[in-house]
């Protein structure tokens, strides 16, 4: 079964070895769609360092694996901070394989975490202008192919258990994740007569390659004894026993993209094992 075949996807932040956004990519690519990978591709400044990006070279080596799965794949460089790369990136999922039919925004700044009072407006406006503003570019520049196009369309933000709960040394990152949640019921409204859906998928936490970053920060924040000890604490206050996996999340997203999830849209629909119950 390829319930996703003739299909376009584009996957923002999908550039990076064990992301998020290349799980989605691969699960997309195995349901049949064709595949826009897409990341930054090289540093643009201090907030998009090549420690926390996807590299040209990583696209390509993600994007190869990907092919092997038999669908049309290719690779597109964009910040997300800027519209006009945006649409540029929308266009080029159009003109490249014949349509635009699936957007999901994955890319973001989960890596600068501090507390409060150290937070810089350099910091909070990093955050905010990836997780937030590019995922409203996203939605626009994809919503414009789509609804060009005149059939209908998928749009799906990665949000987080941070748009349900908030977090400590993370007021930037839960206050843009929030923010998902209005702006997919806001934007359902008008798109819904397109036959467009705009949903978000919130995981708790995954380790991720930005995720392992995490685990190292927060247990040393909570005084942990180890990372092992920080993680075992996590597992043991989710019910299914287990941080989350990047095919947890893939498999949401993937699902939301079908036929048979055509009627929901406006959802903030949690990935936690239980942990993130509203």
């Amino acid at each position: 079964m390829r319930p996703l075949a003739g299909k376009t996807a584009v996957i923002t932040g999908s550039g990076r070895r064990l992301g998020l956004g290349e799980a989605i990519a691969r699960r997309l690519a195995r349901d049949g769609a064709n595949i826009v990978v897409s990341d930054i591709g090289t540093p643009r400044d201090a907030a998009t360092s090549a420690d926390h990006t996807g590299s040209s070279l990583e696209m390509e080596a993600i994007a190869g694996d990907l092919r092997a799965l038999g669908t049309g794949v290719s690779v597109f460089a964009c910040d997300v901070r800027s519209l006009a790369e945006v649409r540029a990136l929308a266009g080029h999922a159009a003109d490249v394989h014949g349509s635009l039919d699936i957007w999901v925004n994955n890319a973001g700044i989960g890596y600068i975490m501090k507390p409060l009072l150290e937070v810089s407006e350099e910091d909070w406006r990093a955050v905010i202008d990836v997780n937030l503003t590019g995922a409203f570019f996203g939605l626009k520049a994809a919503a414009e192919r789509m609804v060009a196009q005149g059939r209908g369309g998928r749009i799906i933000n990665i949000a987080s258990q941070a748009a349900k709960s908030g977090f400590p040394h993370a007021q930037a990152y839960t206050s843009s994740k929030h923010g998902l949640v209005g702006l997919a019921r806001s934007a359902a409204v008008e798109l819904g007569p397109h036959r467009i859906t705009v949903n978000n998928v919130c995981p708790n936490h995954v380790t991720t390659g930005l995720g392992a970053w995490q685990n190292a920060y927060f247990a040393k924040v909570v005084g942990a004894a180890s990372v092992e000890a920080y993680l075992a604490a996590m597992a043991a206050r989710i019910p299914m026993g287990r941080p989350g996996l990047p095919e947890d999340t893939a498999s949401a997203v993937a699902w939301l993209c079908t036929d048979d999830a055509g009627y929901i849209t406006a959802e903030s629909m949690n990935v936690s094992g239980g942990e993130e119950p509203h």
